[in-house]
Formats: structure tokens, sequence, C-alpha cells
């Protein structure tokens, strides 16, 4: 039977009592910015400040973050093969390890970035939970961690932390900030202050809540909106070269950029689908056929407009 893995786990126990709340980085072993948060995080609470138990996970996934890539040797998404398996490979025994420890929690909080390949407008974001007090906790939460962008998912997404938590019954939101394989400094602080924001929503500590930085919320129903890497696929394998910007609000037509062969003799458009925000842009240039290029979230106008 092959070994079991263990999660490096920091845990702190506060004085009185309260909820449960889990908080994890480094599901992907190239997102840096939730793993330098959440070591902030625990050198900056102690007991006496909290009420409950705050548990926190900074790499999950060691076996990617050791190859300094997203996925592990195995090769397999840890974000989609959740709850794992207890006696499979690496990562399903990482996810098996990690489904159990979601499932001990009241709170889940998962920390993500685009990783190596893209970067993200930040946002924050949930399922749509057919449960209205879960759904309503988790907007809570999400408004909390103070974010510009809000986006609410349909239910049904499998192989996920939080689908794992949905399953359960557990109040979850997870966040994205940037990417592009750095850790910015201003994705750290943003992901300390938003966790910290939320735990004062929990009622785990005392917090002065800042002004609000939101200017979209957007709930999607669509099958798969979710589901990132299903957007605007690539034509071809090539070089994607883009026409637009992180955060541009674009219409439906206008060019997203192209993808050329190696010669550049096939250069090939590839057009918004529909009006929208760029909320996922591709970084890393070279893509293969098939792979997601940009992510267009429909939305009103800003809030503050």
């Amino acid at each position: 039977m092959a070994n079991s893995v263990e999660l490096q786990k920091i845990v702190i126990e506060g004085t009185a009592s309260g909820p449960h709340t889990l908080i994890t980085g480094g599901v992907h072993g190239d997102e840096y910015e939730p793993m330098v948060a959440i070591r902030r995080l625990a050198a900056e609470l102690c007991a006496d400040q909290i009420s409950g138990r705050l548990t926190l996970v900074p790499v999950v996934n060691e076996g990617a973050y050791v190859l300094k890539q997203r996925c592990g040797a195995d090769d397999l998404d840890l974000a989609r093969v959740c709850p794992g398996k207890a006696d499979g490979s690496i990562t399903e025994r990482t996810a098996h390890a990690l489904s159990e420890l979601i499932e001990t929690a009241d709170y889940y909080i998962d920390l993500h970035t685009g990783g190596q390949i893209c970067q993200v407008l930040p946002f924050s974001g949930y399922s749509l939970h057919a449960d209205a007090k879960i759904l309503e906790m988790q907007r809570q939460m999400a408004r909390a961690f103070n974010l510009p962008f809000i986006w609410g998912t349909v239910a049904g997404l499998k192989g996920r932390s939080l689908s794992v938590a949905h399953d359960a019954g557990i109040p979850a939101i997870y966040a994205e900030y940037l990417g592009s394989g750095v850790c910015s400094e201003s994705g750290v602080r943003a992901y300390t202050e938003g966790c910290l924001n939320v735990m004062s929503v929990l009622g785990m500590i005392d917090r002065t809540h800042l002004d609000s930085y939101i200017e979209y919320i957007v709930e999607d129903e669509r099958s798969n909106a979710g589901h990132m890497q299903l957007h605007n696929p690539s034509p071809i394998a090539g070089f994607f070269d883009p026409s637009v910007t992180l955060g541009q609000l674009v219409r439906e037509g206008v060019e997203l950029g192209t993808v050329s062969d190696v010669a550049g003799r096939d250069v090939r458009k590839v057009t918004c689908p529909h009006n929208g925000i760029v909320l996922t842009l591709r970084t890393r240039p070279r893509v293969e056929e098939g792979e997601f290029l940009a992510v267009i979230v429909e939305v009103d106008r800003p809030l503050n407009g």
C-alpha cells in the first residue's frame, strides 16, 4: 500500500470557543502569494487573539511545489481529483488528505493564483449552493474578502477542494490573484487582509473593516462557467499574442489575440464570444491546441459606476 500523505499544518487553538476555519494554499505548486500570505498569518496571529481554531496549510501540493510546476510527478491536477484515493498516486493521496482535512472544518478558504501560465483579475468565488443559508454565508465571506471581483458559479464542478466542501455542507470560498509565476507583495497583502476580514465576519477575531474594493458581483449559472480552462480554446498549437489586457471591458467580436505557427504563416484570430470583462488572460505565449487563452465574464456596470 502506498504511503499516506501528511499535510504540513499550522494549528492555532484560540483561548475562546468559536468555529474551526481552514485556510489552504499551494493546491497547485506554482502559486506563490498564498504560500507567503498563510505563513504571514501564522506569524501574526496568536492564541489569545482567536476564538475557535485556525488551521493553516501553506503548501498542500508539496510534490508539485518541489518540481516548480502546477502538478506533481504523476501529472494529475489536484484540483480535479478530489476527494482522491488513500492508495492512489501521489496527487490522489494528497487530494485524499486534503479532503479529509476539509471535512473537519466549519469554514474553508482556498487561495490560488494563475500560476506560471496566466494572470487572473483578483477575485473571490464560491459555488451557487442549493442551501440558502450556506449560499448566503459564502456571499458574506466573499464580500468580506474584499477583492475587486466576486464570482459565484454553478455548483456541480467535481474534483475540487470546494466541491468537497460543497458536498459536506461547509461554507467555502476561493480566491485568485494575478499569477505568471511571480510572487507580488500586493497579492500577499490582499490575501492576508482578506483572510483576516473573513475571520472577523466569522467572529474569530476583532477587526475594523476597511472601505470596500469590490467593483463587480456576478453570479453565473452557466454550465462549467467556473471551469476556466474550457474558455476560449486555442485553435492551433503555436504562439499566443494577446490584443486585450487583464480587466479590460470588451465587446462581442473584438479580437482577443492571435495564435500563429512557428513560421508565422498560419495566423489565427481569436475573437470574444460575448460582451464582458477579461477576468483571466494567458501570459505564457506557447500554447497547445485546445488550451484556454482568456476568460471573459459578462458583467453589468461597476458597482460604483
